[in-house]
């Protein structure tokens, strides 16, 4: 009886042909139990997405976890000879927190792991399998690569310190240029030596004119090696018949990868499928002097694409979230002055979703609040939201203008006469519970929380806490309530946000609107 592949679903079918994809081109699976031992996860917790470990106490007494990474695993007890390559593919669950739900959640993975002996042509065979796995979802797919020697190497030559390095990276990361300048000013960078980080932003695009922008500023062997190994890489594919898009601004963890890292994404999906690359420190815990390079497929994010293949032909539209009331207002003229205005007045009619077929735009009108989140998950490509609801929700997107609109600005603010006390646990009232937290934690101050939702100066003015934060536009409602600003600690004001798997499928039209508004606002 011959298997019909099409009774199974679309995420058992797929992972069928990944086993024979890795099985066909050398790859051993590699199975493991659901705990390991805990001390594992302890001593190289700086390894993993996260610090927060599901564990237990086994019948003899051990502390054992579930497992919340594979690598980790893979790199400590896989078998190859000495002096060779071991060649690993998996396909397991691992059980880590989620920052949408605030649970842990079982993640399916599915990805290959080369370990020992790594040189360039195994480097090229890995990314290759990495294409060649998005490829099989059938889909339109954007892999690219990175490699941090050349980033890491950019901030030594520019002599950022070692401090202020993750706040540079984070906004590398999300392509915020207007807080990078502001970062690397506050961490002592000349202008130029700004000016190239945030040329990263660029350096994106077909491989060998990517490469040509970014040889002549390799300031130092570093870069220039980091360079030379893409090249070697892109050669070595494009020999095959594939291609790899690079995008230099690209970063992750610098104590976890090395060199090459790769991201994927798939058409319809809100967030990256694939994540993988170089990581070195890892594989010498275990075996010094070994390399290693690997990938995941997150399984589960495949699984939410639909059946139906997406239709052709459509114009390409732009989807925008626009906050309703006064600031969408403000947004909405900003956006209708460089062409992208519609026929008809949103604010005449009930209608949650308004177009401009013409300029290719589509507006959904939202909550102010839910902006970033409809932007994050994809329901959005891009969308206007102020910087105060943007940190607060902790939206993984891309921050790619600061308007200007709706300036004020976040504060700590108490009664005129406040004096404060570090010998006691500070009582802070505000709706911005997260934004407070991570102000007082960089400062290790203790505090208590009071979240409210309205009416936030009153808190004080009753005992209810000794201090708020909260936006201050003016001042006038603390001064006829007695209260001063004590602090100014983030300048708050509308951001433009893009989705990050959008913004590799619509990067045209995403990037033709911001030239647009950043010409208009000056920004």
């Amino acid at each position: 009886m011959e298997l019909d592949l099409n009774m199974l679903r679309p995420q058992e079918r797929l992972s069928l042909r990944l086993r024979l994809l890795y099985e066909e081109a050398g790859f051993r699976q590699y199975r493991m139990g659901r705990f390991e031992e805990y001390g594992l996860y302890q001593q190289n917790r700086r390894f993993l997405a996260s610090d927060q470990v599901i564990t237990f106490t086994d019948l003899d007494g051990r502390l054992l976890a579930l497992k919340p990474d594979v690598t980790l695993s893979i790199a400590k007890n896989a078998q190859f000879e000495e002096g060779g390559c071991g060649r690993f593919y998996y396909s397991e669950n691992v059980y880590r927190p989620s920052q949408e739900s605030h649970t842990f959640q079982e993640i399916s993975q599915m990805g290959l792991e080369c370990i020992g002996a790594v040189d360039d042509g195994i480097t090229a065979q890995a990314v290759s399998l990495a294409g060649k796995s998005l490829a099989l979802t059938g889909r339109d797919f954007v892999l690219e690569a990175s490699h941090m020697g050349f980033v890491a190497g950019l901030l030594d030559a520019v002599g950022a310190p070692e401090a202020a390095r993750p706040r540079l990276l984070s906004c590398i990361r999300d392509r915020n240029l207007h807080e990078l300048r502001s970062a690397a000013e506050e961490a002592g960078l000349s202008r130029q030596g700004t000016d190239a980080l945030c040329r990263l932003d660029a350096l994106a695009g077909d491989w060998e004119a990517v490469l040509a922008q970014a040889e002549p500023i390799a300031l130092n062997a570093g870069m220039g090696a980091a360079l030379a190994e893409l090249r070697t890489l892109c050669a070595a594919l494009e020999a095959q018949g594939q291609s790899l898009r690079l995008d230099l601004s690209l970063v992750n963890d610098m104590e976890y990868y090395n060199g090459l890292v790769l991201q994927g994404y798939v058409a319809g999906l809100p967030r990256a499928v694939l994540k993988g690359g170089r990581y070195d420190p890892l594989a010498e815990q275990f075996r010094p002097g070994a390399k290693a390079v690997g990938f995941a497929l997150y399984l589960d994010e495949l699984e939410r694409l639909s059946e139906a293949a997406p239709p052709e032909g459509e114009k390409t539209m732009l989807n925008i979230a626009l906050p309703k009331g006064r600031l969408g207002d403000k947004v909405y003229n900003l956006l209708a002055g460089v062409g992208c205005g519609c026929p008809e007045d949103y604010n005449e009619s009930r209608k949650l979703v308004v177009e401009n077929r013409e300029a290719g735009i589509r507006y959904f009108l939202v909550k102010p609040s839910d902006v970033a989140i409809y932007v994050e998950h994809g329901a959005a490509d891009a969308g206007i939201v102020g910087k105060d609801i943007l940190a607060e929700s902790g939206a993984d997107v891309y921050e790619l203008l600061d308007t200007g609109l709706g300036k004020c600005r976040m504060c700590v603010a108490g009664p005129e006469d406040f004096t404060d006390d570090p010998g006691r646990t500070l009582r802070v009232a505000t709706k911005f519970v997260n934004i407070a937290k991570a102000y007082y934690a960089a400062q290790g101050r203790d505090i208590d929380i009071i979240k409210l939702n309205g009416s936030i100066e009153l808190a004080p003015l009753l005992g209810l806490s000794d201090v708020i934060v909260d936006i201050v536009e003016t001042g006038t409602t603390l001064r006829e309530n007695h209260l001063k600003v004590l602090t100014e600690f983030m300048p708050i004001s509308a951001r433009f946000v893009a989705n990050r798997a959008g913004f590799q499928f619509k990067r045209r039209e995403i990037e033709t609107l911001l030239a647009k508004l950043t010409e208009v606002t000056g920004a």
